[in-house]
């Protein structure tokens, strides 16, 4: 079986990209998404977020927001504002924000390769978020949200992607700032092309979408069981992929803020923190330039820390950023030993700069906060190569993908 395929994907019709074009469901919340939903009928937070259609107070994993969702799509389709492609066709996606432009392929991905590893993960995921998206994905018979995908070092797949977005695009939207920009790739040679070279690649690697990847699997788990007549090519056998070559893709820090210094003065807690990092005062906010440096605000001064090199392992989890400042601060000197349940502490997006840190601990709320250098992909690939799980909040991708550009479906 193919590692990636063609699909015949259900698409924005001509011109109407900019009216369908909607933010991740998970990004916003249900409030977010009916302000950002308001006098757009055709946005596709209709499809992914279609509580806001029901009453305020509707929970949004009750059965009748699934019903809605598919009763929206269908409406969608028969005006004509989403069509189907009539044949199955690869599709270069580039992202630009700012002067950063990533260029990749909306593809369907093989479950069974998501299934053996080869499609790599590198996250727990959890039951109730993964139950929300089989429930979607039924009640649509459609997987609208893409998993996110990296593949490695590939010249042959860079220069047919590259040439196959140098003409007039299919599709063409911005989205807070953000341009996505769609090719349809119709000509069966360069298909095959490009489903050789991705058939040579040894893995691809989830970025983002683990729960996305794990609810395509249960369903097609299901629905083989179901099915007496099954053969592996049926759509379900496949999900909804968006992959980028992994030296394009810009994974920006993720930083923390926490409430307090565990009942330490701030003259014990440096002293504590010395133990395991030089720690250098700085005229300015640090924006670590390498791995092992970190940033630390505290009581309105900036400090630069370094961790001392005989603490940095040798596994590629241990040596991650996030995990020697969780194992070598937050845990021993802070009592944080679980960052992904505990209360204290907190995560903030690089998108939103260091004057936020240095914000939300001048207003009381937090006492400290400490910057990050970005996770880099190699990491990552490393982590996922070992079958290893990265710890919470490691990764925080921009651009982030669109929703309502691309669309798989079952039936």
């Amino acid at each position: 079986m193919n590692l990636i395929q063609p699909f015949a994907a259900l698409r924005p019709a001509a011109g109407r990209a900019d009216d369908v074009v909607a933010p991740p469901y998970d990004v916003l919340s249900t409030e977010e998404a009916r302000g950002r939903a308001s006098g757009r009928p055709w946005s596709f937070l209709h499809i992914s977020k279609p509580e806001i259609d029901l009453p305020a107070g509707t929970d949004p994993y009750a059965p009748e927001v699934y019903a809605k969702g598919a009763d929206n799509l269908r409406n969608m389709i028969q005006a004509g504002v989403l069509v189907r492609d009539p044949a199955p066709c690869y599709y270069a996606y580039r992202i630009v924000m700012g002067s950063h432009s990533q260029t990749g392929i909306v593809a369907a991905a093989s479950v069974a390769d998501y299934d053996t590893n080869r499609i790599r993960k590198h996250e727990f995921t959890r039951p109730d978020k993964e139950d929300d998206r089989v429930r979607q994905i039924d009640a649509l018979d459609a997987q609208t949200g893409p998993v996110l995908l990296a593949y490695p070092a590939a010249p042959e797949v860079d220069a047919i992607l590259a040439a196959a977005s140098s003409g007039a695009p299919d599709s063409d939207a911005e989205l807070d700032g953000v341009r996505h920009t769609v090719w349809v790739i119709h000509d069966a040679t360069i298909q095959a092309r490009i489903t050789a070279a991705f058939n040579a690649m040894p893995a691809l690697y989830i970025a983002d979408g683990h729960h996305r990847s794990a609810s395509a699997s249960r369903i097609a788990a299901a629905r083989r069981a179901a099915n007496p007549g099954h053969t592996g090519a049926e759509p379900y056998n496949f999900f909804l992929s968006v992959i980028f070559p992994a030296h394009e893709m810009r994974i920006m820090d993720y930083n923390r803020v926490i409430t307090d210094l565990n009942g330490l003065s701030a003259e014990t807690f440096l002293e504590r923190v010395g133990s395991a990092f030089s720690v250098t005062p700085a005229a300015e906010a640090v924006k670590p330039a390498h791995p092992g440096s970190f940033g630390l605000y505290l009581a309105g001064r900036w400090y630069r820390l370094d961790i001392r090199p005989n603490l940095v392992p040798a596994d590629p989890v241990g040596r991650l950023d996030v995990s020697l400042l969780q194992n070598n601060l937050i845990a021993p000197i802070l009592a944080i030993t679980d960052p992904r349940r505990d209360k204290r502490i907190d995560f903030v997006g690089g998108i939103r700069g260091l004057a936020e840190l240095e914000k939300r601990v001048n207003s009381g709320e937090m006492a400290l906060a400490l910057s990050l250098h970005p996770t880099r992909m190699e990491d990552l690939m490393a982590v996922a190569d070992a079958n290893e799980v990265m710890p919470p909040k490691s990764t925080w991708f921009e651009p982030k993908l669109a929703d309502g550009l691309a669309s798989h479906v079952l039936g």
